[in-house]
């Protein structure tokens, strides 16, 4: 039988070269339909969305001994159940979809309930969120940031080359893709005043991210071998953490990141599997210094994953693109974010979170966050039309796509869209 990975793969579904999602992906995400509301799990193939609750409930994916774990809000009862599930999974559901394979191509009846095109479901948070806790991994990304702020010679703090820095989020504001986004309100004082105000975010910025899904849990006060980290990631998003600069200057002494992060993060609704990029992974920068031996890895553990940022700005009728990067130039892996997450006996849950942290390249245009592309309000952005940008304003969208590129076909994340109102 073909891996699901076989470039050559053909789905009786047709699907576009360019497509985000063909046969070789088969991301998962939960959604529902208006003449079947209930929420449920499906996978997407071109431009179609599979519902696996029907596969299932029709005895085509054996998922014994559990039983109806696609005809529920999340993707939770099925990460539970380990990768050797999810590998067969993917084989079976692959198996379903191709073009000489006529146990649902076949069936009109089973493709009427089975097929729905994408453009009339809803999609929904894919997963039931844990916790989420974000890092701050991209080399490129702290080096700018630090050197705006502390000055070239002192740009990296002394921890930085030796672990992964991150600080514990709050899962209750992810949400999905289209999701509306409130302009957050907070303490601010600017460096020319004496005492603090209180109102709306002055300078409120994206933050271009991957999100890592935790699909299987770890025992509190143990710690995590490579392979056990690697094994225990279902999958990957697209993560947008929006920031409140200004709120952050202010508050971040001396416990970092509060409420300048804490009012939302938006995700991609399709969990793309850590088995549909096994093909795209690339060695990451080298490390110096060689990092503790906990943290040490031997595998291939980043990504060759294409980046996109693109900024329509209020009243304006297209969007600009801004940033494009790759995740590959994380100078820690989620590999090491998740040994590191759990080095101090911290337990692991199904359906936790990792922000990547920032991704920046080493160029201008691959920067990924406003603070970087305008250089903390210093540089604004050309938009064309007259409109500039230094942070975001109200009525501003902005939308992050992610794919790897394969002979003929792409693995694609769809994107994370989200739009700015104003503050109440």
């Amino acid at each position: 039988m073909p891996h699901p990975n076989d470039p050559s793969l053909r789905s009786f579904i047709p699907v576009d070269p360019a497509s985000d999602f063909p046969i070789q992906n088969l991301p998962y995400g939960v959604f529902s339909a208006a003449d079947s509301p209930q929420l449920r799990v499906g996978v997407a193939i071109g431009d179609v969305v599979v519902d696996l609750a029907v596969l299932e409930n029709e005895g085509l994916l054996d998922l014994a001994p559990a039983y109806e774990v696609f005809a529920q809000a999340s993707l939770n009862a099925f990460m539970a159940l380990g990768p050797h599930i999810w590998s067969k999974t993917r084989v079976r559901i692959s198996e379903l979809l191709r073009h000489d394979n006529p146990e649902l191509r076949d069936n009109k009846a089973l493709r009427s309930r089975a097929l729905l095109p994408r453009a009339n479901v809803t999609l929904h948070l894919p997963f039931h969120l844990a916790g989420y806790t974000d890092f701050y991994s991209s080399k490129e990304h702290a080096t700018n940031v630090g050197v705006m702020f502390r000055g070239k010679d002192n740009a990296l703090q002394p921890n930085w080359l030796h672990m992964p820095i991150g600080y514990n989020g709050r899962a209750s504001t992810v949400v999905v893709s289209g999701t509306k986004v409130r302009r957050p309100r907070g303490q601010l004082k600017p460096p020319n005043v004496d005492t603090p105000s209180f109102g709306p975010c002055q300078r409120l910025d994206f933050e271009l991210e991957m999100g890592v899904v935790i699909g299987q849990p770890s025992a509190m006060g143990e710690m995590l071998t490579e392979a056990q980290a690697e094994t225990m990631i279902f999958g990957f998003v697209l993560l947008n953490d929006w920031s409140a600069r200004d709120i952050q200057q202010w508050e971040y002494v001396p416990l970092g990141p509060f409420q300048a992060k804490a009012f939302a993060t938006s995700i991609s609704p399709w969990v793309v599997t850590r088995e549909a990029l096994q093909p795209f992974r690339v060695r990451g920068p080298e490390q110096q210094p060689v990092p503790l031996a906990y943290l040490q890895q031997k595998g291939i553990q980043n990504y060759d994953i294409e980046l996109d940022v693109s900024l329509r700005a209020h009243g304006a009728y297209a969007p600009q693109t801004i940033s494009q990067t790759n995740f590959k130039y994380m100078y820690w892996s989620s590999v090491q974010q998740l040994m590191h997450h759990a080095s101090s006996g911290c337990a692991m849950s199904v359906g936790d979170l990792l922000g990547s942290g920032t991704i920046s390249g080493p160029e201008t245009h691959q920067r990924g966050s406003l603070l970087e592309l305008s250089w903390n309000g210093t540089e604004p952005l050309d938009l064309g039309s007259g409109v500039k940008r230094s942070f975001l304003e109200d009525g501003d969208s902005l939308a992050i796509r992610g794919w790897c590129q394969g002979n003929g076909y792409r693995i694609g994340f769809g994107e994370v869209e989200g739009t700015i109102l104003p503050a109440e």
